[in-house]
Parts: structure tokens; C-alpha cells; sequence
């Protein structure tokens, strides 16, 4: 494996990520500076702590720190879509 975006994880999460953007793309305008500015930050995250933990692979506690990372930001997202649905934000 040559790059961080040869992953799986990565490139799901990066698709993800893309997705939530269109998405909230049709989100009422009140919440462009809190639910679309936040569940967009945590989604980029997501694949943002992939790349910085496959750089850190060869020390053991950095990389498990970036993906606990990872999985943090991913749990932040998928607590914004709940709210997202909530709302009736399709």
C-alpha cells in the first residue's frame, strides 16, 4: 500500500464526506453556522485522522490515538445526522 488513499476506510469515509456536502447543501440557511458548519467539520475528520494516522503507523500509540481520533469525529457526525433527522433535514 503505497498512500493513505489506498484505504477503504479512507476513501469510504472521503465519499461520505462528499456526500453530507450536497446534502447539506439544501439545509435551511439559518443553519448554515451551526448544524451544516459542524456536521461538515466532524465528516472531513473522519478522513482527515485515517490519513494523519496511516503517517503515524510506525509508532503504535500515535496511530491508535488517530484513529480513536477518527472514530471520535465519526461518532460527532453520526450524533449531527440524528439531529439533521430530527429536524426533517432530508
Amino acid at each position: 500500500m503505497s498512500s493513505f488513499r489506498d484505504l477503504i476506510a479512507y476513501k469510504k469515509d472521503f465519499s461520505l464526506s462528499m456526500e453530507i456536502f450536497f446534502i447539506t447543501k439544501s439545509f435551511p440557511k439559518e443553519e448554515t453556522f451551526s448544524l451544516i458548519d459542524q456536521i461538515r467539520r466532524s465528516s472531513r475528520s473522519v478522513f482527515a485522522s485515517i490519513a494523519e494516522a496511516y503517517k503515524k503507523r510506525r509508532y503504535p500509540n500515535h496511530f491508535i490515538s488517530k484513529l480513536t481520533d477518527a472514530d471520535m469525529e465519526n461518532g460527532e457526525t453520526q450524533a449531527w445526522l440524528d439531529a439533521s433527522l430530527a429536524c426533517n433535514y432530508n
